[in-house]
């Protein structure tokens, strides 16, 4: 296995960690500073406030890209098993 097979597959590895993370953590991000403004506004100091929103948001966005991550790491994974025999010559 040569030095550019393997920078390959690093390279595969973390795009696929970005973009399988991305969506909770935009999400997550989205509601919280929505939740930070309205603390701002308001004047709400309760430091759970942000909590609770935030973990509902992530939940949900797991929920609804869940089947495309499955799919991506099971594509992934596949991939790797399938070109086994080449990593090894």
């Amino acid at each position: 296995m040569s030095q550019g097979q393997i920078i390959d597959l690093l390279q595969q590895a973390m795009l696929n960690v970005i973009l399988l993370s991305a969506p909770m953590l935009v999400l997550g991000l989205i509601v919280g500073l929505a939740v930070s403004v309205f603390q701002a506004t308001t004047q709400i100091q309760e430091q759970t406030l942000s909590f609770v929103p935030k973990i509902i948001a992530i939940l949900v966005a797991i929920i609804v890209f869940g089947p495309w991550i499955l799919s991506r790491i099971v594509d992934y994974t596949e991939g790797l098993f399938m070109n086994l025999n080449d990593f090894i010559k």
